[in-house]
């Protein structure tokens, strides 16, 4: 043997003749260059598979790469349901109109219940399996694994016989392998996209304001409602603080409480707009019970807390009421026989005495005393409220008795000023009453303070047009100390009061714009400081048929 073909065996371990190496190197080369193919086309289909591709376009990537190496025609996708295998995605060379139904699926079975690749050769037109039209001849089919356990059957189909060896078969194993990791991905990836949507949904879907804070109170996450109510755009939802949407002082107690405690912690927060808002922070643990973020719920209650208070009104009223009638009852008596003495006497009485002029003096008070006492009677009686064509210069006349007096008795001058002919309104003579008392007696607390004399209270009636439509106005102006700009915008709102402690509950324009809009409309106010206020009533009027 010579020294060359020494070295040739010891480079390639082949004992032969010069073209005997050539022919086996050339053998090893096909097989190098094959096994590369195979590692190219399994790394190059891992790296273009990915969990949000389609079931389809994962196939038909994978055939495509198949057929640069064998002549297969289709690929085929079942998956076990259940104790059911459902075929559920099928792609073939051909991409018009491609059949899927199989015609013989023991061939999957087979392949299930062994968890073995399968070769199988169809001999029978009845027992090929048709793609777009034309026959399959011979098939490759792959049980699919997940955690030890054969969740599909992956099937490779030709419409020629497909020769393969025992490399080939190792290859398209270790293939389905790979595949079966990525559709295991791709199910466990679209269960947390599901489950990621799932609770989305539900926490955009909650119509209370939730905020997700990291520890320094910075927003983090806000659900859609939240977002409306702040009206924040998509660039301010997060990294802003909570501190500049709430009272800072509050949500400042609130969350050093949570932080302290690492318990929920609850409290009722006032917003500047007046808004109340039932607040509650409980804190994000992780497994080891470390505070890593809080949740901040916020349930608006403005509107429970507005009937509330006016349930705690109505009780007040209902209990004035009870009372006043009592009272008034009490005094009808004694006040039947002062009228009806004083008249028998004025009978008798000369014109010319001096004692005519006082026994006229009692008659003409006992008869507005009764008056006042029958109106009182009217406001109090606890009757359903019924709406009727009513006027709103009858309201004036039959409530204004109630309080013109201790109005008076400040040295307020009172004026009434009234449309007549007046338009009718369909209302509640007794709601509206209620509003007019509500508007003088703070018309007269506006006043209380005021040194000058010439201190004012004007009732007016009129009608209007806005829009189209009539309105008929109740107006009362003052003369007083005015409200400020702050102050307009809060005063309607339920506990909010200009009056000084003890003499106001913040419940009377709040029930009164209750009473307004129940009717169909609103109580405006304007107002300059040092100069006094206007409180109006609008009420639609009685549109002519």
């Amino acid at each position: 043997m010579t020294m060359r073909h020494q070295l040739i065996e010891q480079l390639t371990g082949v004992q032969s003749s010069k073209r005997n190496y050539y022919t086996e190197l050339k053998k090893t080369v096909m097989k190098m260059q094959k096994k590369n193919l195979q590692l190219e086309i399994i790394n190059d289909m891992m790296k273009s598979l990915n969990v949000e591709m389609p079931m389809d376009e994962m196939l038909k990537n994978i055939l495509d790469k198949l057929k640069t190496m064998y002549e297969f025609d289709s690929i085929s996708l079942s998956i076990c349901q259940g104790e059911t295998l459902v075929l559920t995605n099928f792609y073939a060379n051909e991409h018009d109109a491609m059949n899927h139904q199989l015609h013989d699926r023991s061939i999957y079975g087979r392949a299930l219940d062994s968890g073995k690749m399968l070769y199988h050769t169809f001999e029978e037109e009845t027992e090929t399996i048709s793609a777009s039209g034309q026959s399959l001849k011979s098939m490759l089919v792959f049980p699919l694994y997940s955690k030890g356990t054969v969740i599909g059957v992956l099937g490779i189909g030709s419409k020629g016989i497909i020769e393969y060896d025992k490399s080939d078969g190792s290859f398209l194993q270790q293939l389905s392998d790979h595949f079966s990791v990525c559709l295991e991905n791709a199910r466990l990836y679209n269960e947390v996209l599901n489950a990621k949507k799932e609770w989305e949904d539900t926490f955009s879907a909650v119509t209370d304001l939730i905020f997700v804070l990291n520890l320094k109170g910075e927003i983090l996450k806000v659900n859609a409602s939240a977002k409306d109510y702040l009206q924040l755009k998509d660039a301010e939802e997060t990294g802003r603080n909570i501190r500049l949407f709430l009272n800072h002082n509050e949500i400042e107690v609130l969350m050093e409480d949570c932080l302290q405690k690492k318990k929920a912690a609850l409290q009722e927060i006032r917003r500047a707009d007046g808004q109340i808002f039932e607040t509650t922070i409980s804190p994000v643990l992780n497994e080891k019970k470390q505070m890593y973020g809080l949740i901040l719920y916020l349930r608006n209650v403005s509107a429970k807390r507005k009937m509330e208070a006016q349930l705690v009104q109505s009780g007040k009223l209902a209990a004035i009421g009870e009372l006043a009638a009592g009272v008034a009852h009490e005094l009808n008596n004694p006040l039947t026989a002062i009228l009806g003495n004083s008249q028998l006497l004025l009978r008798t009485a000369n014109k010319d005495e001096p004692s005519y002029r006082l026994l006229t003096d009692i008659v003409n008070c006992g008869k507005r005393s009764k008056s006042i006492i029958q109106n009182l009677l009217t406001f109090s009686r606890q009757d359903e409220y019924f709406f009727e064509e009513c006027s709103l210069n009858e309201v004036i006349d039959q409530y204004l008795s109630l309080i013109v007096y201790q109005i008076e008795k400040q040295n307020v001058r009172v004026e009434v000023v009234k449309q007549s002919p007046l338009p009718k309104i369909n209302g509640n003579q007794k709601q509206i009453g209620q509003i007019m008392i509500n508007l003088l007696l703070n018309a007269k607390d506006a006043l209380e303070n005021r040194s000058e004399k010439n201190k004012k209270v004007t009732i007016a009636t009129a009608s209007c047009l806005v829009k189209g439509k009539e309105w008929i106005c109740l107006s009362v102006t003052d003369n007083g100390i005015g409200i400020s700009d702050k102050q307009i915008q809060e005063i309607f709102h339920p506990f909010i009061t200009t009056k000084k402690e003890g003499k106001g509950t913040g419940l009377g324009l709040s029930v009164s714009l209750g009473i307004a809009q129940a009717h169909g409309g609103t109580i405006e106010v304007k107002s300059d400081m040092g100069l006094g206020s206007t409180f109006t009533l609008f009420l639609p009027a009685i549109m002519d048929e």
